[in-house]
């Protein structure tokens, strides 16, 4: 039997698989515009939909990866869906049509489903409640270095080829990770530990995730946090072009953005196992809506003037972070009393929450207008929301 990982490279490989999802993400926000000449010229709002169609597809992928995993083991699955990512990259690349190119995204999306659901059960194989949050901000940490780079990598290879090329070098990537992956990861749900895939077991797992407080609390601010990042990088490239006019610099401007919110993850490992995952909880949604509360009075009133750009910067900054300091205490949050049912709970919850903030994030990007004020509203709103319902989570007895 394979030795265990060390933490350090159980940490960097889960990452890794993390990553596949943000470089199909990310990398695209530069294309953007030439994919909407190219395929939508009248309609290029639509082209925003090269995101979420593929979030979309992530959403509903879980919702089979997960119970699979559950019952057959968690690296065939993964593996199985790298297999999907892979050749729908390859469907992206010589899409003829947006309806095509949407299509095989939704694929790609179901593929990146994998490292998104099966990884996080995966990580709840090993460890649980704060261990696991702390494990999950690692995580994160080291995952934010894709984000940071992919949009300055989309726009190298769309310098020396074209945007479809970007799909060949996220079919690299995921294949070299999941080649890692078969190599070095033991698996980690023994078959003493699997859960037959039949109907009555799953239903089963449903009612009792359904029932239970504390995970439907955290799932629902789960949907609402990602509503935030995905109305986000649906506005930015455009805000940054027709509000801002830098679109040349968005790339660099990007990785800066990316690279400060690294912070959110740093900081959530290092305080979350004295505080407590719900207290770091509170304090960053108060944050945020705060933050989007000035943010939205300053540019609607005018009075940020030249201070607009970084004003907004700090804003977008607080997004990310905001995702690295909720994101893996929400997971551990809803988890915790579930790991007997770790594949298909994890499956069900992010699926919810991505199907859902997708739902939520489309009509905040396709209201776009050239202004930054449709994102911040549609934020202050998700924010806000999230506040109120982590406030009913009470801390348990010690």
């Amino acid at each position: 039997m394979p030795k265990l990982l060390s933490q350090r490279e159980f940490v960097i490989l889960n990452a890794m698989l993390f990553a596949t999802v943000a470089l199909a993400i990310d990398a695209m926000l530069p294309a953007l515009p030439a994919i909407a000449a190219e395929l939508s010229p009248g309609a290029p709002n639509l082209a925003q939909l090269v995101v979420t169609s593929f979030v979309f597809g992530m959403g509903v992928g879980t919702l089979i990866s997960g119970p699979i995993s559950d019952a057959f083991g968690r690296k065939p699955v993964l593996i199985a869906c790298a297999t999907l990512y892979s050749v729908s990259a390859l469907l992206c690349f010589v899409a003829p049509s947006l309806e095509t190119l949407l299509i095989a995204r939704v694929l790609m999306g179901m593929g990146a489903a994998g490292p998104r659901a099966v990884g996080t059960a995966m990580i709840r194989d090993l460890f649980k409640g704060r261990d696991m949050a702390r494990i999950i901000s690692f995580v994160m940490m080291v995952f934010t270095l894709v984000p940071a780079v992919a949009p300055l990598m989309g726009k190298g290879v769309m310098l020396v080829a074209g945007w479809r090329d970007i799909f060949l070098v996220c079919m690299a990537f995921s294949l070299a990770v999941n080649t890692w992956l078969a190599i070095r990861q033991p698996e980690t749900l023994p078959p003493a530990a699997r859960r037959p895939l039949h109907v009555d077991l799953l239903w089963a797992a449903a009612r009792e995730l359904s029932v239970h407080r504390v995970a439907l609390v955290a799932t629902a601010c789960q949907t609402l946090t990602t509503a935030c990042l995905f109305a986000l990088l649906s506005s930015i490239q455009g805000i940054f072009e027709q509000y801002f006019d830098r679109a040349d610099s968005f790339p660099l401007w990007f990785t800066f953005i990316a690279v400060c919110a690294m912070s959110g993850s740093f900081v959530n490992s290092r305080v979350v196992v004295t505080l407590g995952m719900r207290r770091v909880l509170v304090a960053t949604y108060v944050a945020q809506v705060g933050l989007t509360v000035l943010m939205l009075a300053g540019l609607a009133s005018g009075v940020l003037g030249v201070l607009a750009f970084p004003a907004f910067l700090i804003w977008a900054v607080g997004i990310f972070a905001m995702m690295g300091l909720t994101m893996g205490n929400l997971n551990a949050l809803a988890m915790e009393d579930l790991g007997h049912i770790a594949g298909f709970a994890s499956s069900l919850i992010t699926a919810i929450s991505t199907v859902a903030s997708v739902l939520l994030a489309v009509p905040v990007g396709q209201a776009f207008n050239g202004t930054p004020l449709p994102l911040l509203v549609g934020v202050l709103v998700f924010s806000s929301l999230s506040l109120a319902l982590i406030r009913q989570v009470r801390k348990r007895p010690a």
